[in-house]
C-alpha cells in the first residue's frame, strides 16, 4: 500500500485494476502509470493472461441498479445503458492511448520490464476489466444480476464477456466449474488471445500506437455493449 494525496492505494493486481475501473476520472498520466504498474506486476508474477483476468474479475467495482439510477437521475434504463456503453468505450480508448504513450516512453528509456508482450497483456487485462464492469452493470440495470460469491459472479460475467451474450440468472445456478471449466475456459482463452492480438496496435512506435489503440478499443467496447444489451432487453430472451 502507498499513500497518494493522503489516501492509501492498493498496489496489488486487483487493487490496480479496481483503480482503473472505478467511477472517478483519471488523467492520462495517472492512467498510463497504472497500466505500467499492471505490466510490472504481471511481469514479476509470471501470470498468464487467462489466469490474470480470472483473478481480477471478482474485484471489479460494480454499481447496482439503485446506484446507477442515482448516478444518472431522470434517465430511463435504455438511456443509462447508452451512457454506460459510451463511458466504457471512452475508458478503453484511454487505456489504448495509455499503451501507446508507454511505448513511446520505452523508446527513450533504459531497458525495463515493460517489454512489448508484457505491455500487450497488461493493456488487454485493463481493457477486459473495463468491459467486465460494463457487462456486469448492464446486467444489474436490467434486473439480471448474478447471485453468489464475488468469485462466482466474476466468473459468470467473464462467461458473458467471452460469449458476447447475457447471462441468464434464472437458469441453472452458476458455478466456477460451470462457467470457467472445459469449453467455457477455452472460449475465454480464445477470446482473450484475439483481443490481445488486436491490442498489439498500441505498441506501434510513436503516437500512432496511441491513436490506433484508442480507436480499436473504442469500437470493440461499443460492439460488445450493444451485443450484451440486445440480449438483456425485455422480451428478447437469451441466446444459448
Amino acid at each position: 500500500m502507498r499513500a497518494v494525496g493522503g489516501q492509501p492505494h492498493d498496489d496489488s493486481l486487483p487493487g490496480v485494476v479496481a483503480r482503473l475501473t472505478n467511477d472517478e476520472p483519471l488523467d492520462h498520466r495517472t492512467r498510463a502509470g497504472l497500466v505500467g504498474r499492471l505490466a510490472l506486476l504481471l511481469s514479476k508474477s509470471g501470470r498468464q493472461l487467462v489466469d490474470a483476468v480470472i483473478e481480477i474479475a471478482p474485484h471489479i467495482p460494480v454499481r447496482d441498479r439503485v446506484t446507477l439510477h442515482s448516478h444518472f437521475p431522470g434517465m430511463s434504463d435504455e438511456q443509462i445503458a447508452g451512457q454506460l456503453i459510451a463511458h466504457a468505450a471512452l475508458a478503453t480508448a484511454a487505456v489504448g492511448a495509455a499503451g501507446g504513450v508507454l511505448s513511446t516512453v520505452e523508446l527513450a528509456a533504459p531497458p525495463t520490464l515493460l517489454s512489448a508482450p508484457v505491455q500487450i497483456v497488461a493493456e488487454t487485462v485493463a481493457v477486459v476489466a473495463v468491459e467486465l464492469k460494463l457487462v456486469a452493470e448492464l446486467h444489474e440495470l436490467h434486473g439480471r444480476a448474478v447471485a453468489g460469491t464475488p468469485a462466482i459472479r466474476g466468473a459468470a460475467y467473464l462467461g458473458a464477456w467471452a460469449g458476447r451474450r447475457g447471462f441468464d440468472p434464472f437458469g441453472a445456478g452458476p458455478s466456477l466449474s460451470g462457467v470457467l471449466g472445459g469449453a467455457a475456459r477455452l472460449e475465454l482463452r480464445q477470446r482473450l488471445i484475439r483481443r490481445a492480438g488486436r491490442n498489439a496496435a498500441s505498441v506501434i512506435p510513436l503516437f500512432a500506437g496511441a491513436v490506433a489503440g484508442a480507436s480499436l478499443n473504442r469500437r470493440e467496447t461499443q460492439r460488445l455493449g450493444r451485443q450484451i444489451l440486445d440480449d438483456l432487453r425485455p422480451g428478447r430472451g437469451f441466446r444459448s
